[in-house]
């Protein structure tokens, strides 16, 4: 029989996973053809014009936004915990920086999918060789850096990684430069099939939960880690490179989107506290969903007009934040 605290998860997933379900049935019943439940239900089950709207272009957008959303709120995760600070995310870390440069080379030189997958994971892979290998103090190059040290490195990185997509934008032909400008700022208008993005969500997902407890451990500190056991340097690689793939995943899936992997960790860690266990899937739900009621809202709030993914999570997110912090600091 589940113990009390199994049961508070258990139950606490289970509503952020029907708030997930509900979000997806809003995504297919919005947009051009508003449809009702009922409608929705009808076209799911019979050919026709609605059938092809609602399965070939609502549905994949959908679970693409979700797999994205996922993966940043994971990735953030992890990059919090590893760092014991609030502020990390990919994008302070120069990750998705370091992804977006690597995209976008494949599409200055006219690559195809393929390599924009691959050359977006090089982006992120050389990012965090290069904030690893700066943020080191001395001494063995894997195990002497601080969590403040590296959060400078990875800002200055991701500095240099926005001058150089400035750079690729300024060289780039006017006919592609309003979709490389749309696919920055975040956008599941292009997006291509959502399999990989959930196949990637799912796996780093299970590659995390068995290293929920020493991630725990280490969100208490490393020298309480090693004393019970916690290989930290070997945990630090793991974490980083889990954080880097998926990173690399979802820029490659939809841009950059910012703020989720930075607000729904925090908020689930302030709601339900730091216990990786449950904070890690309760990170991927919720990042899902809000990612999912952004990009529905980002094709409907002006339709038929569509604004960028990352506007909206901008806006929701800045005021979030700030919530946040001011709570904090009370």
């Amino acid at each position: 029989m589940a113990n009390p605290l199994q049961k508070r998860f258990i139950l606490i997933l289970i509503g952020l996973a029907s708030a997930a379900v509900i979000s997806l049935l809003w995504s297919l019943s919005r947009g051009s053809l508003p449809l009702s439940l009922a409608e929705l239900w009808h076209a799911w089950n019979h050919p026709g014009m609605a059938h092809q709207l609602v399965t070939e272009l609502r549905l994949p957008r959908a679970l693409g936004a979700f797999a994205v959303g996922g993966l940043l709120a994971l990735a953030g995760a992890l990059m919090q915990t590893l760092l014991r600070n609030p502020l990390a995310d990919p994008y302070v870390l120069g990750i998705s920086g370091g992804a977006a440069v690597g995209a976008l080379g494949a599409m200055l030189l006219g690559l195809g999918s393929f390599w924009l997958t691959s050359g977006s994971f090089l982006g992120a892979l050389l990012s965090m060789l290069l904030v690893f290998g700066l943020a080191h103090g001395g001494g063995s190059w894997a195990g002497r850096w601080t969590g403040n040290r590296l959060l400078l490195t990875g800002v200055v990185v991701s500095a240099g990684w926005t001058a150089l997509i400035s750079f690729m934008l300024a060289i780039s032909p006017d006919n592609d430069l309003r979709g490389m400008i749309f696919w920055l700022m975040g956008d599941f208008g292009q997006a291509g099939n959502p399999t990989f993005a959930l196949l990637v969500l799912g796996a780093g997902l299970l590659l995390c939960l068995p290293l929920a407890r020493n991630l725990t451990l280490l969100g208490r500190g490393e020298l309480q880690a090693q004393a019970l056991g916690v290989n930290v340097v070997r945990l630090r690689w793991s974490i980083y490179l889990i954080a880097a793939l998926i990173t690399a995943v979802a820029v490659t899936q939809a841009g950059s989107i910012g703020f989720v992997g930075l607000v729904v960790p925090h908020l689930i860690r302030l709601a339900l506290g730091n216990d990786q266990r449950l904070l890690l899937p309760a990170s991927v739900l919720l990042g899902g969903t809000l990612l999912l009621c952004a990009d529905t809202l980002a094709r409907t709030v002006i339709a038929p007009q569509q604004l960028p993914v990352g506007v909206i999570t901008a806006l929701l997110g800045v005021p979030v934040f700030l919530y946040l912090l001011r709570r904090s600091n009370s």
